[in-house]
């Protein structure tokens, strides 16, 4: 959430400068120069999860091969000096990189709805139609933390087993809870009909609103489906445990 608004901060004063002291031909011209702040995120993105995971991975291997070879030390040994490296490359390629990754999409994407929002006649004379894709990165912050209190109410967490349905329980909530704020802010924000070039004259607010709810709830689905073939809890992964008790190479064929 910190990532986001952050994120979504730095592009809304990136749009008031911009409009208060350059001079642009056009708001499409002014909305193409700002495209280049998703470039931004994702060089970022690129150095963060490359550079960490190189990182990772050298401190990693000289741990493992010097300490357990040389000094017969387990691996993650608080002894092995190398450890302390791995540890920080992991924080770097896991959670840097991750994050950057996640501003990256954040910023290339809105920046891209806004090129849109800028080329239609209809949208770019009202203010509020072209901030429609900062809208509603904003409220999907205010949603979020919505869904952080109820997860702590509805899904506690007290053992290990209810991690996993808390963060089910977190993607059920803030999906549930976004798809009538969509709805409203589309039809708020948006004219009944507009324009968005030739042979797209007619595009109605609700068309938007159907887009995001369509990747709201495809989001959910693909959770639910990648869960279901990646977590012990469920047949596959303990057909393939059961094969493994054979041989290794039972469990590759399998």
């Amino acid at each position: 959430l910190s990532l986001v608004s952050l994120g979504v901060l730095a592009l809304f004063a990136l749009v008031e400068i911009f409009r208060a002291y350059f001079d642009f031909a056009s708001s499409e011209t002014m909305y193409e120069a700002i495209a280049g702040y998703g470039l931004g995120g994702s060089s970022i993105a690129l150095f963060g999860r490359v550079g960490g995971g190189i990182y990772t991975k050298a401190a990693d291997v000289g741990a493992d091969l010097s300490g357990k070879n040389d000094y017969g030390l387990d691996e993650d040994d608080y002894r092995n000096p190398a450890c302390i490296a791995d540890n920080v490359g992991d924080n770097v390629g896991d959670i840097a990189g991750m994050g950057a990754d996640l501003f990256g999409s954040f910023a290339e994407s809105t920046c891209a709805a806004l090129v849109l929002a800028a080329s239609s006649p209809d949208l770019k004379s009202s203010w509020c139609g072209q901030m429609y894709p900062m809208l509603i990165s904003s409220v999907g912050i205010v949603v979020g933390i919505l869904t952080l209190l109820l997860q702590g109410t509805l899904y506690k967490v007290k053992d290990m087993p209810d991690v996993e349905k808390a963060l089910k329980g977190i993607l059920v909530i803030s999906t549930v809870l976004m798809t009538p704020v969509v709805i409203v802010l589309s039809k708020w924000c948006l004219p009944e009909t507009f324009s968005m070039g030739a042979g797209y004259e007619e595009v109605k607010w609700w068309y938007c609103a159907v887009s995001i709810m369509l990747g709201l709830w495809s989001g959910l689905i693909i959770g639910y489906v990648t869960e279901y073939y990646t977590s012990h809890s469920y047949t596959p992964v303990r057909e393939i445990a059961e094969t493994q008790k054979q041989s290794a190479a039972t469990g590759i064929i399998y």
